[in-house]
């Protein structure tokens, strides 16, 4: 039986995406593991309500909307009593935890999350110490937001990662606009343009993986990616439909922690 882990897993106030959050939350907590939240002002965090319910997805609901069995790790979340109760952001000691998990979403309220200097400061901290740090989707944006104190450069910089592709973010955008608007577009520089700029090598360093057109499962991981950096304990994925394979990649990276 592995040793059990304390992982932190910091939400902003609200617009989260539900998948990204609950998927990894699952494998963790059953494979018994402690996952530990934190949000701004230590109140549960809401995740994106168009995600988990599709209204004003109109034609494309059955593509963009969360999947079912993401829907159902999410409500077994919420009732879990380490949601019911989060830190502060301003409260996290990163020296406590083993690892520390990022999920994404693209509704706005998810901006206080990516520009967080506190936040920032903690995800500096863990590549530090170079402890595993997870990262999918817009989380990929804050990782490379943080910037090391002793570069000054992205904690990125020389890493390699994915992220959510811009043919992603535009597609969603452009399917939904005449009726939902920005809500696709969190900024107005797309997040693979911005990601990019904070790579060392942003032309090699940066890996798409296949055109997703396919979401993973979690009896079948083969349609999900994720890029496991080989000089340092980070993982990323792209988006929703690799939440499986990601949840699986990050267990598996921090049962292989030394004791």
């Amino acid at each position: 039986m592995p040793t059990p882990r304390r992982v932190l897993v910091p939400l902003p106030s609200r617009d989260f995406d539900p998948t990204e959050a609950a998927v990894p939350w699952k494998r963790l907590t059953d494979a018994g593991h402690d996952v530990v939240f934190a949000t701004p002002c230590a109140q549960p965090a809401q995740a994106d309500p168009i995600m988990l319910s599709g209204v004003g997805l109109w034609l494309w609901k059955p593509l963009l909307r969360a999947e079912p069995y993401g829907v159902a790790c999410y409500e077994q979340m919420v009732r879990s009593a380490a949601f019911g109760a989060p830190l502060r952001w301003d409260a996290v000691d990163a020296d406590e935890y083993h690892a520390l998990l990022l999920p994404g979403g693209h509704a706005k309220g998810m901006r206080e999350y990516l520009e967080s200097r506190e936040l920032q400061a903690v995800v500096a901290r863990f590549f530090a110490a170079r402890r595993p740090v997870g990262a999918i989707c817009h989380g990929t944006l804050l990782v490379a937001r943080s910037i090391s104190p002793l570069t000054g450069k992205s904690v990125l910089h020389g890493l390699k990662s994915t992220g959510l592709q811009r043919r992603q973010e535009w597609a969603a955008y452009l399917l939904t606009a005449l009726y939902m608007g920005k809500y696709y577009r969190t900024y107005d520089v797309a997040m693979e343009t911005e990601l990019r700029s904070f790579l060392a090598d942003p032309a090699n360093d940066y890996l798409p993986g296949p055109l997703p057109l396919k979401r993973d499962s979690p009896s079948d991981l083969s349609a999900g990616f994720t890029v496991l950096d080989a000089n340092y304990p980070y993982l990323s994925a792209r988006w929703p439909g690799d939440a499986n394979k990601f949840a699986a990649d990050f267990l598996t990276l921090i049962e292989g922690l030394k004791e």
